[in-house]
């Protein structure tokens, strides 16, 4: 059973990776082994390998695996892309999520892609670091994606307070990259008219939860005032918190934008405790973690083209609350292990057939 699936992936992969046969299969069972367990620790992974082997057996070779290879950068975002039928211009999150083994500080910066439908891992940078990420880093980040989507594929970049500054701002005004990035209350602006006032003073009084005050001007509280000008907005949120975003975009529609930026949060926690466990790793390598946060994407990916296939053109059904009943996420994620159990043919399908239609990004 597990062969079939096994051997379905191992197609798939070796186009895009140079490995021998033998490594192939590993890669292609984590990945089954991740979703039918939802772990991605390697002693757990162990036991769902296939054959005679015994379980400590399996378990070296994980540990071979993850420390012997290598794979090229960034060798699943096109791959997750070209899987799902995704197209631009689509909406690119931000953010970092950080836990500890034992004393030491895992730190991912993540950008994902985030459509009416999917959230999903594109590119990573593994921080051998805690805390927050620094301007070189988030650059380097954008630089990695933009070798392999263009600007153009950007309909607007969506970012938290954490991810300002004016080396970064000037990075993505110089490259084109629409953004909609919220900011602290106490940054200054300087106007046009001499003036230099605080964010809270420039965007005062927004009445209610849908109004907003738009203003022009300049960022000068960060390394260093913004060479171009920056378009502010505002609105109440739920507790009366004033909501602020810099935008180079039409502020009423970068505002609505930024409400999907809590998409990459529930990318986190399908990662996490809601799919595939991902602080259950051991393994703190950046390198290692690398090549995990890989197969986590493509297992992801998994589950949401089995949610297409499922769910096809229609939505899943909402509570009276009107949320969804189940994520897309784990509507895909659920019924794909069964499939993996009991119906392989159909798991086979759902990774292998490449969608002839493409998904909307509204």
């Amino acid at each position: 059973m597990q062969h079939s699936i096994c051997d379905a992936l191992m197609e798939t992969l070796s186009s895009q990776l140079d490995l021998s046969r033998s490594r192939l299969q590993t890669l292609a069972l984590l990945i089954i082994g991740m979703v039918n367990a939802r772990t991605v620790n390697l002693s757990h992974l162990a036991s769902q390998f296939p054959g005679e082997a015994h379980v400590a057996s399996s378990y070296r070779r994980l540990q071979r695996f993850f420390q012997h290879v290598r794979l090229a950068g960034d060798w699943s975002a096109p791959l997750v892309v070209k899987h799902l039928g995704l197209y631009g211009p689509w909406l690119v999150c931000l953010d970092r999520t950080n836990w500890k083994i034992g004393s030491r500080d895992v730190n991912i910066l993540m950008l994902a892609v985030v459509t009416r439908r999917f959230r999903i891992p594109l590119i990573w940078t593994v921080l051998d670091k805690a805390g927050s990420s620094s301007a070189v880093e988030r650059i380097a980040l954008m630089q990695r994606y933009l070798k392999l989507f263009d600007a153009a594929s950007i309909r607007m970049l969506l970012a938290d307070r954490e991810f300002i500054g004016g080396r970064w701002i000037e990075f993505l005004l110089e490259n084109n990259i629409p953004f909609a990035i919220r900011l602290k209350e106490n940054l200054s602006v300087a106007l046009d008219d001499g003036r230099t006032l605080s964010l809270q003073t420039l965007l005062r009084k927004p009445a209610g939860a849908g109004a907003l005050k738009a203003r022009a001007g300049r960022l000068c509280s960060m390394e260093a005032e913004s060479s171009k000008p920056l378009r502010f907005a505002a609105k109440r949120i739920k507790g009366g918190e004033l909501l602020i975003i810099a935008t180079t975009a039409e502020p009423g529609a970068a505002l609505n934008a930024y409400k999907k930026r809590w998409a990459i949060e529930c990318l986190f926690g399908d990662a996490k405790t809601r799919g595939l466990n991902l602080e259950d790793t051991r393994l703190v390598i950046p390198a290692k973690l690398d090549t995990l946060l890989a197969l986590v994407a493509l297992a992801v990916a998994w589950a949401g083209k089995t949610a297409s296939v499922l769910v096809g053109r229609g939505e899943i059904s909402r509570k009276t609350h009107g949320y969804r009943a189940k994520s897309w996420f784990r509507t895909g994620f659920d019924q794909l292990r069964k499939w993996i159990l009991y119906e392989p043919p159909r798991a086979i399908q759902t990774w292998s057939k490449i969608p002839t239609g493409r998904e909307s990004v509204v």
